[in-house]
């Protein structure tokens, strides 16, 4: 069983820069008002999400103004908090973290505010 977990986790994390890369494109395609192409790479990019959830991956869902954990969160920069109420808090998410089943596969990216 073990070993199966462990497989399944290297292929997951051998497929999280792909779809980095269908969110970039996805952005792309939105700003660029290429409606048809955007809708196209939009149902390859859900099929491959659903495919994936279905097999034990999640996205961790962060916001903006959450406290900073530095077991769950890697900070990548420290930038002057805008506000008072946001020091030691989440800035900005830079990239997405996930887990498989309960394990954290890939570390969300941040930025906190000191």
């Amino acid at each position: 069983i073990e070993l199966f977990k462990t497989a399944s986790q290297e292929l997951m994390t051998a497929l999280l820069p792909v779809m980095d890369d269908f969110e970039r494109a996805l952005a792309e395609l939105n700003k660029s008002g290429e409606s048809d192409q955007s809708k196209g790479v939009a149902l390859i990019y859900n099929k491959l999400v659903d495919t994936l959830q279905s097999q034990g991956l999640s996205k961790i869902e962060l916001e903006k103004g959450a406290v900073f954990d530095a077991e769950l969160h890697e900070a990548i920069t420290q930038i002057p908090a805008p506000d008072e109420s946001l020091k030691g808090k989440i800035v900005d998410v830079v990239g997405t973290g996930y887990t498989l089943g309960e394990k954290i596969i890939r570390y969300p990216k941040v930025v906190v505010g000191n």
